[in-house]
């Protein structure tokens, strides 16, 4: 178990990348956020990580994130 903070971003190919902070690459990828968000609670039980809003909402646009726990 790590203390690190952790992204969830869609690349390119509509796959969610898990990304540690200040990371150069993906730790993981996924088909779904949701499968992201889990792997993200195996790496640290204990993070809220950050997920890039992949759609536009009346609560936020693309390109900005948004809590997991939302």
């Amino acid at each position: 178990m790590t203390g690190k903070h952790y992204y969830i971003e869609q690349n390119d190919h509509h796959k969610y990348a898990v990304r540690a902070m200040n990371s150069m690459r993906a730790s993981s990828l996924h088909a779904t956020q949701a499968q992201a968000i889990a792997e993200v609670k195996r790496l640290n039980p204990n993070d809220h990580p950050n997920v890039e809003r992949v759609r536009d909402t009346s609560k936020g646009r693309r390109e900005q994130w948004r809590s997991a726990e939302s």
